[in-house]
């Protein structure tokens, strides 16, 4: 069994310990995530797996053979190839095997007198044959089709060229090559970031019935429920293993917490009051020396330090101002691209407090409408009007483009604060977990969920009744998203936003927008009312289908003649019979392969080079038989099958 051992592995950049002595066993039967704050080395610790970081010290082992495949969050492009010709890339590792198979085929054939050398050639070609026989290397263009088609790529993308495919499709490209390469391990570094809904639930399906091992990063609380049963954890360097799903562990750890949290305010308390002796009698002669023991007993002080992932978020949004009852109303909305209409005539309608989640396939034009919307495209017909004193907010998908990358955080919050909000930025940037001299990095330096925190405080900077939220959880962890959930629910006015989290959906929409088509249909309902109504819809489709099926399927049978239903009879006693000798002939060139193949692994043969070489010729021949044979049955089968039918 492949595995991959790691002992005592330790990283530090700078004057910080990434990881600290980490030992961790992953083998094929692995389902593991790795979890942790962001910044806390989930990623590095991925990349040391993938062999393209070494650590500091310690060792990591595997087995001979172990094939590892990682998947980074993000930065991998493809061109100069069509999709279908850049998928067939995934099966590069199985062209050396079959090029290294054609060379033992020749070394056979020299083979003269060193009888070792001949069993381990042998050994080594079945071998090769039985892992690509096991790999599915053989049925690669359906494999192709159908991991391509699961992760939303449509049958004519298979023949358009790489670089014609946006940054979020070149990772479904890159997702796409690591399931094909079928490894030993897969290491997968957020994977459903640029996944749909339809595309991570066929992802989590994927997974389940993978062979291999897999090790996971995901800030997706339902894809972690259902893809993995044990979580890493990273803090301070140090990892800990918790058994279960992402929920379980989450109940686990909040339990550990309640006990740290407590013996840490004890600390800071304890901290704080020997500060104060410290302050209060520094300058008295008759006092330095209990000062500097003090000094000394803080310094020596262990520190109990609080997981990042605990410093959340504290925000809610401003109450919003009054508008009427009516916030949104699009008439007759059309859109194209082209010959491409993303949305047909479409009519909706939003209410004061609704929350309404836009759902549908990559491409059925949610941000578009979202847009719209928000009135940055304008290039549309139809109508949209907005209801009395309605104010709108919208948060991007591209929030980076809306960043000046050139200033610090504190600039770039103060820049677009109203002035009677200036004096409060330091402390909003800390509800926001900007604190210390974060406050004074550049915005070019800051992770994907930082800056997406800071885009989440620019729109909180100005009060409005309608929020248009296009992924607002992108990059953010999973504690984040449970921050800006709960402000959502709490939060009086309009919501419209579109997520491919399922958590984040099922517990803020009580209304669903399902774009596809071109056309739009609305469920009143929450998701699980929406999931409920479209499972009936394709179950009733399903019926109809099968009554149409059967109803085709079940011709009127066609009167013959005497004389025709008499030959009818002829011809299928005869196919009886040749069935009958392709058989007796299958059984027999099976036999013939099994004894060849047990006269080669004799040592008298394969010590001779010459015998060798005429036992394979006899044993191709024998094969390339019983493949006609075979392809022959199978002809015969349903040459009589249908006979019998009619």
């Amino acid at each position: 069994m492949a595995f991959v051992t790691l002992n005592g592995v330790s990283l530090a950049f700078g004057d910080r310990d990434i990881l600290q002595d980490v030992n961790l066993n992953i083998s094929q039967d692995t389902r593991a995530a790795i979890a942790g704050a962001n910044g806390s080395g989930k990623t590095t610790f991925m990349r040391i797996i993938a062999g393209l970081i070494q650590p500091d010290r310690g060792s990591m082992t595997m087995q001979r053979g172990t094939r590892i495949s990682y998947l980074p969050q993000s930065g991998l492009t493809h061109s100069g190839l069509t999709l279908m010709e850049e998928a067939e890339k995934a099966y590069d590792y199985y062209q050396t095997l079959l090029d290294r198979k054609e060379q033992i085929g020749h070394l056979l054939e020299q083979c003269q007198s060193s009888s070792k050398e001949a069993e381990r050639l042998i050994e080594e070609d079945h071998d090769i044959q039985e892992h690509l026989l096991n790999s599915g290397y053989y049925d690669r263009k359906v494999v192709k089709e159908k991991v391509l088609l699961g992760l939303g790529f449509t049958r004519s993308d298979f023949d358009k060229h790489t670089e014609a495919f946006s940054g979020g499709w070149q990772m479904r490209i890159a997702l796409a090559k690591i399931l094909l390469e079928n490894p030993d391990i897969m290491l997968l570094d957020e994977p459903t970031n640029y996944l749909d809904l339809e595309a991570r639930v066929w992802l989590e399906d994927f997974i389940n019935s993978y062979k291999g091992g897999v090790v996971v990063v995901s800030h997706d609380r339902s894809f972690l429920d259902s893809t993995v049963n044990e979580i890493y954890e990273l803090f301070n360097g140090r990892m800990n293993r918790y058994k279960g799903n992402y929920t379980e562990y989450e109940a686990r750890r909040s339990k550990e917490l309640e006990s740290l949290i407590d013996r840490y305010k004890q600390q800071q308390e304890e901290i704080a009051r020997v500060e104060f002796f410290i302050r209060r009698f520094r300058y008295q002669a008759t006092k330095a020396k209990q000062v500097q023991s003090r000094i000394k007993y803080l310094e020596s002080l262990p520190r109990i330090e609080i997981p990042e992932s605990l410093k959340k978020m504290h925000f809610s949004f401003p109450k919003p101002p009054h508008s009427g009852n009516d916030v949104l109303i699009l008439s007759d909305v059309s859109k194209a691209y082209g010959d491409n209409h993303v949305i047909n005539h479409l009519d909706f309608f939003a209410n004061r407090g609704e929350k309404i989640v836009f759902v549908g396939k990559n491409g059925a034009g949610k941000s578009t409408l979202m847009r719209i919307i928000a009135g940055v495209d304008k290039d549309f017909t139809g109508s949209v009007r907005y209801g009395t004193d309605v104010k709108i907010e919208y948060f991007s998908q591209d929030f980076e483009a809306t960043l000046n990358s050139q200033k610090t955080v504190l600039e770039e919050i103060e820049d677009n604060a109203p002035t009677d909000l200036i004096p409060q930025v330091r402390n909003l940037l800390g509800a926001f977990l900007f604190r210390g001299d974060d406050i004074y990095k550049s915005v070019s330096v800051l992770s994907g969920g930082e800056k997406n925190r800071i885009a989440l405080l620019k729109m909180l900077l100005h009060p409005a009744n309608l929020l248009v939220l296009d992924e607002p959880t992108n990059h953010l962890d999973i504690n984040s998203k449970d921050i800006l959930l709960e402000a959502l629910k709490k939060y009086d006015g309009t919501v419209l936003f579109v997520s491919h989290d399922k958590y984040f959906i099922e517990n803020l929409a009580d209304r669903v927008l399902e774009l596809g088509d071109g056309k739009a249909t609305s469920y009143v309902g929450d998701y699980a009312y929406y999931l409920e109504k479209k499972a009936q819809q394709e179950s009733a489709q399903t019926g109809i289908s099968a009554t149409q099926e059967k109803t085709t399927a079940q011709p009127k049978p066609v009167q013959l003649s005497r004389e025709e239903s008499k030959q009818r009879k002829r011809d299928l006693k005869k196919l009886e019979r040749e069935l009958e000798q392709v058989m007796a002939d299958l059984d027999a060139l099976e036999q013939e392969v099994s004894r060849l193949n047990d006269d080669m692994a004799k040592p008298e043969n394969y010590s001779d080079g010459a015998k060798i070489k005429e036992l394979k010729a006899q044993l191709d021949a024998a094969e390339a038989q019983l493949e006609t044979k075979t392809a022959r049955w199978e002809e015969l089968e349903a040459a009589i099958a249908e006979l019998q039918e009619n």
